[in-house]
C-alpha cells in the first residue's frame, strides 16, 4: 500500500491542476476570500478529470443522484465533482481522497465556497473504505481507479458501502490490446497508472464484485478532443506552471503529455464510463 500511495503522491505533488492554481485564478478575480466565491466560480478550475461539469452530470444521472442521495466520491481529488453534485443536485457528499495535500486542499476550497456542511472530505484508500455497510445510495468516481492497484477489491468495497440497489457510476482510462508493456511502464512511472484495465476487463470485475445491470460506454473518441484542449491549456499556462514547478519539471511534463496524447490518437489508450447497481 505504501508504494502505491507514494507513486500517487509523487504524481499529484506536481500536478498542474492544484489548489494553488485555483486560488491564484480566484485571487486574480478578487474572489479568494471567505464569502467572496461561489461554487460555480470553481467549475472551470477544479474539475481534475475529462469533460468538466458535463461529465459529472452524466455520471450523476446514471447513478440516480438527487436531493435525498448520500453520495460517496471515490478518489475525489480536489473535490470539484463533489461540490458540483452538492450545490447543483442537493445531495450530501463524502469525498474520499488518499493524497494528504489534495484532501486538505479539497477541504479548504469546500469551506471557501460555503459547502462545508454538504461536502465532507475524508482521507482514505479506495481499497479499504472507512465506512459502514450500506452507508451510501450512490458511489461516483472519475479517472481515479487507474491509480488503484487492486481494482477488484476497490469495486467490492464500493458494493459493500452501497445500499441494496444503490448505483455506482465511474469513468476511467482504459487500455486496448495495442498498448505495449513498455508504454504501460512509462505511464506507471509518469502518472502512477498502476493498472490500466480494458473495457471488457472492467465489465468482468464489476460482475465479480456483485454488481448487476452493468453498462459500459466507450468514451475514447470524445476524450481525444478533450485531451487536445488540455494540452493547449497547459501550453497557454506554461509560464505560471514553470514558475511553480521549475523549467525542467515543466518540460518533462510537456513531453510526457505529448506521449499520452499520441497513445490516445493511436488507439492504444482510451476512456470508458461504467454504471451498475448493487445487488438487492
Amino acid at each position: 500500500m505504501a508504494g502505491h500511495a507514494d507513486d500517487v503522491g509523487a504524481f499529484y505533488d506536481w500536478h498542474p491542476i492544484s489548489e494553488a492554481r485555483v486560488r491564484a485564478a480566484l485571487r486574480a478575480r478578487g474572489r479568494d476570500a471567505p464569502g467572496a466565491a461561489r461554487p460555480e466560480d470553481l467549475w472551470e478550475l477544479d474539475q481534475d478529470h475529462y469533460g468538466g461539469v458535463g461529465a459529472v452530470e452524466a455520471l450523476a444521472r446514471r447513478a440516480g443522484v438527487g436531493p435525498a442521495s448520500r453520495v460517496l466520491d471515490v478518489c475525489a481529488g480536489l473535490a470539484g465533482p463533489a461540490r458540483f453534485v452538492a450545490s447543483q443536485l442537493g445531495a450530501r457528499v463524502t469525498a474520499l481522497e488518499l493524497h494528504p495535500g489534495r484532501a486538505a486542499g479539497a477541504r479548504r476550497l469546500t469551506e471557501l465556497v460555503g459547502l462545508g456542511r454538504r461536502v465532507v472530505v475524508v482521507r482514505g484508500d479506495a481499497q479499504a473504505l472507512p465506512f459502514r455497510r450500506s452507508a451510501f445510495t450512490a458511489v461516483l468516481s472519475q479517472e481515479g481507479l487507474l491509480h488503484v492497484p487492486d481494482k477488484a477489491r476497490a469495486l467490492a468495497e464500493c458494493a459493500r458501502v452501497l445500499v441494496p440497489g444503490g448505483r455506482l457510476a465511474f469513468s476511467d482510462w482504459v487500455a486496448t490490446t495495442r498498448l505495449g508493456d513498455g508504454e504501460r511502464r512509462r505511464l506507471r512511472d509518469w502518472m502512477a497508472a498502476v493498472g490500466l484495465e480494458r473495457l471488457d476487463g472492467y465489465r468482468a470485475l464489476l460482475g465479480r464484485a456483485g454488481f448487476v445491470g452493468i453498462e459500459v460506454e466507450d468514451l475514447s473518441a470524445e476524450w481525444i478532443a478533450v485531451v487536445r484542449r488540455r494540452m493547449e491549456l497547459f501550453r497557454a499556462l506554461r509560464g505560471p506552471t514553470a514558475a511553480r514547478l521549475g523549467e525542467s519539471r515543466t518540460s518533462e511534463y510537456e513531453q510526457l503529455f505529448a506521449f499520452f496524447v499520441d497513445l490516445l490518437e493511436a488507439g492504444k489508450l482510451g476512456g470508458g464510463r461504467f454504471s451498475a447497481s448493487a445487488a438487492r
